[in-house]
């Protein structure tokens, strides 16, 4: 079992927040990921994302 580097966990959990991440990609960050790891990451990403819908809605009216 091989470790993930951070740029492979953020490579997975962003194409899994937009939806086009394959079925042997799931499978490795399943078998190879933790946990804890891609929890941080989600939150990450969903933090950007709703910061970046603030911005941009801010930046419209």
């Amino acid at each position: 079992m091989s470790k993930q580097s951070i740029t492979e966990v953020f490579k997975s959990v962003f194409s899994a927040f937009i939806g086009i991440q394959n079925e042997e990609r799931r499978k490795e960050a399943f078998t190879n990921g933790s946990l804890s790891t891609y929890i941080i990451a989600g939150l990450i990403f969903t933090g950007l994302f709703v910061l970046t819908i603030v911005v941009l809605v801010s930046a419209i009216i």
